[in-house]
């Protein structure tokens, strides 16, 4: 990867959308060596393009951590469980008290308490609701 790429790279996750010809323009490249550029990073680096969604507007305003004291043993079920439930945004296998940290969405703290109750059938709970996003996901500037 050189300077060329990175560029390419921050500038997708600025805006993913941004069209071919302005990709060539701001990285100082041709259009047909973009489009070269950006089809092997897609082939060895980038896993697809996402929308941001804004899930407050949606009615999703209660953002949570929840982490979980995972045995071993529980992992097949805990993996089926976790794929089938669309509020789990992300899940993540972790070192330290817990295994594992999932960051979740929901309407209520209703909703919040009943994934949480479903979800102590695989161990140990620890929840932490957010107040507020200080920084949003906002991808890593890709330097030397």
């Amino acid at each position: 990867m050189d300077a060329t790429d990175r560029k390419l790279l921050n500038l997708l996750q600025k805006n993913a959308r941004t069209s071919l010809k302005d990709l060539a323009q701001q990285a100082f490249i041709s259009a047909p060596t973009a489009a070269t550029r950006l089809n092997h990073l897609e082939q060895t680096l980038l896993h697809g393009y996402q929308a941001q969604v804004d899930y407050k507007t949606l009615g999703y305003v209660i953002k949570a951590y929840v982490s979980l004291d995972l045995q071993p043993t529980q992992k097949p079920q805990f993996y089926r469980f976790v794929n089938s439930t669309a509020n789990v945004l992300e899940c993540d296998c972790i070192t330290g008290q817990y295994s594992m940290i999932m960051k979740v969405i929901y309407r209520s703290t209703e909703e919040l308490d009943d994934f949480i109750n479903h979800l102590q059938q695989f161990g140990r709970t620890t929840t932490q609701i957010v107040f507020s996003n200080v920084v949003a996901d906002r991808g890593m500037q890709i330097e030397d």
